[in-house]
């Protein structure tokens, strides 16, 4: 089954962000909470982590803004 990697809400305003940089590609194999992509947002940068192993589906390209709560991606 298909696991969603969802924007996360880093800060207590923060309502959008943008994807800075995958650290891994398309259709590339991850690990359970391997980096899988730098955040930005409010003058910050974050490291979001795998939800989980598999393959993973890029669904919003890097340099992208998107909203709290939106799908960026899949872990097949």
């Amino acid at each position: 089954m298909a696991t969603e990697i969802i924007f996360p809400k880093i800060g207590f305003s923060m309502t959008e962000g943008q994807i800075a940089e995958w650290t891994f590609g398309e259709g590339e194999e991850v690990t359970e909470g391997e980096c899988l992509f730098l955040l930005e947002a409010d003058k910050s940068t974050n490291e979001v982590e795998a939800p989980a192993s598999g393959i993973l589906r890029i669904a919003v390209p890097e340099g992208e803004t998107v909203q709290v709560g939106t799908i960026v991606g899949m872990i097949e």
